[in-house]
């Protein structure tokens, strides 16, 4: 189930994103925290007690958005969600283990 629902904007060309290794996708032009919502009702768990978070400020200043970024096979970076937009295959990971390295598929 997803935190937010998408009711406008939906003709924006889709991207494919993994989020904890699994395949989704979102629209063009999200911010990490959005694609994310859209697919899932949580962003991350807090470290220090387990519950559930989403975001709170979404501009950037409180910093309780944090996530796991990496693109393609490169380094993993710490983000945050509500001020970095979705890129095609990024791979995020929303708890503390680095996202994986995501295989490209093969080229026909």
């Amino acid at each position: 189930m997803s935190l937010l629902i998408r009711y406008a904007e939906q003709s924006r060309p889709s991207v494919r994103f993994f989020l904890d290794g699994q395949a989704v996708s979102a629209l063009a032009g999200d911010t990490l925290l959005t694609a994310v919502l859209t697919v899932r009702e949580r962003l991350r768990t807090t470290e220090f007690t387990g519950s559930p978070r989403a975001g709170f400020c979404m501009m950037g200043a409180c910093q309780d958005c944090w996530v796991q970024v990496r693109r393609g096979n490169g380094p993993v970076q710490r983000l945050r969600a509500c001020s970095t937009l979705l890129e095609e295959d990024m791979s995020l990971s929303t708890s503390s283990a680095p996202p994986p390295v995501i295989a490209e598929e093969p080229k026909p």
